[in-house]
């Protein structure tokens, strides 16, 4: 059986969540289903991957436009293919196109959804209602629709309620278990210049709205005094996002803690090694379907403290192997400044509960790699994917 499957992102170009389930996920679709991968960029001359870069005639256009024209390379591209399968708004759209001209049956991974990001205006820069009829288009049409978590399911049929919840099946994102695992080395993180000789809090995430950055450096005045937060971000959504961040690092380290942002290329053992030496993992973001740096957190055997949005408390058991923070909803300028004061201090809160207490911040990283390994496997997520491939065709 081939499938074609659709991604913006495939390593070695992966800047977010869904360019790592795709990386991790084909690894394995290849055992089990004829595959070939269809992403942006330069074609690199691997096989069974063919790349598809905008035409020059756009190369100044919006990129939703851009997005646009690779998805008409795309739908072309996959004719005789058995099912096509795309990832993100990106290249849903090529989906849909095939489904239209071929008859090809089309999956659609549901990551994310472009109508609960409304921040995604800023990074694509009038584009945005493009992006969500893309969404929208190939969303309502879809044979099957795999959701990440069972939030993301929810999301799906509340969004678009065209979409039959039969056609939704959710598909948890996996972890290597084996090469995300507790590694109480220093070798690598002391070629990065960090010390974990203090307790550590860790952050990694894009800089980005949805991802909450800032809510967390306001929480630093209020941790325990003489610890230490390392945020690993590389990427941002925008250049403004990225310039915003860097300032308020720049005032969170005025303080009694120390903090860390690693902004540039940082080795995956080093992360590894980071992690594994950490007292507590966080995630503060606001919009978070299925976070795979926290399932590489627990993997590490990391206690993490998460807000409780979306898929994150199918991965984080409040008590068990972590702490999950409320959020609260805004409606104005005045209640979103108040209920970003309450959240940082309420991360903080919780964060503290590990940084004094090193025994049961131990026994939540135990409970948290346990977790892992029972719950979240790619060769698992792999076997399912390639079922709902099975039923049809």
């Amino acid at each position: 059986m081939r499938v074609d499957l659709l991604t913006r992102e495939y390593p070695p170009h992966v800047y977010g969540g869904a360019g790592v389930h795709v990386g991790a996920l084909t690894d394995r679709l290849r055992d089990l289903v004829d595959l070939r991968v269809h992403c942006f960029g330069p074609d690199a001359g691997r096989s069974r991957v063919l790349a598809h870069g905008v035409p020059d005639v756009l190369g100044s256009a919006n990129p939703s436009l851009q997005a646009l024209a690779i998805n008409a390379s795309m739908s072309h591209a996959v004719a005789g293919a058995a099912v096509v399968h795309s990832h993100t708004w990106y290249t849903n759209f090529a989906g849909r196109l095939a489904q239209q001209l071929y008859g090809i049956p089309h999956v659609i991974t549901a990551h994310s959804l472009e109508p609960l990001r409304p921040w995604k205006a800023q990074q694509l820069d009038g584009g945005y209602e493009v992006s969500c009829f893309m969404e929208r288009e190939a969303m309502a049409r879809a044979d099957q629709v795999i959701a990440v978590s069972h939030a993301v399911a929810r999301d799906v049929t509340e969004v678009y309620p065209e979409v039959d919840p039969a056609r939704v099946v959710v598909v948890h994102n996996g972890i290597d278990a084996e090469q995300y695992a507790p590694d109480l080395g220093t070798e690598a993180l002391e070629a990065e210049g960090i010390a974990v000789d203090r307790p550590t809090v860790v952050c990694v995430g894009r800089i980005s709205p949805q991802k909450g950055l800032l809510h967390l450096l306001r929480a630093v005045p209020f941790f325990v005094p003489g610890s230490q937060l390392v945020v690993v971000a590389q990427s941002a959504d925008t250049a403004a996002h990225r310039a915003e961040f860097a300032k308020a690092v720049a005032a969170a380290r005025d303080g009694a803690v120390d903090v860390r942002w690693v902004s540039g290329a940082f080795s995956r053992r080093a992360l590894i090694q980071l992690l594994s030496h950490a007292r507590a993992f966080v995630s503060p973001s606001l919009y978070e379907p299925l976070g795979i740096v926290i399932l590489e957190a627990m993997a590490c055997g990391t206690a993490v403290v998460a807000t409780a949005t979306g898929g994150s408390p199918e991965a984080v058991v409040d008590g068990e192997t972590g702490h999950l923070v409320p959020l609260q909803p805004t409606m104005t300028d005045q209640a979103e400044e108040e209920a970003s004061s309450v959240l940082a201090k309420e991360l903080a809160v919780r964060v503290n509960e590990l940084l004094t207490d090193a025994a049961s911040a131990e026994r939540m990283g135990r409970a948290g790699r346990e977790r892992v390994l029972s719950h979240f496997s790619w060769d698992r997520a792999a076997r399912q994917v390639a079922e709902v491939y099975r039923t049809l065709v």
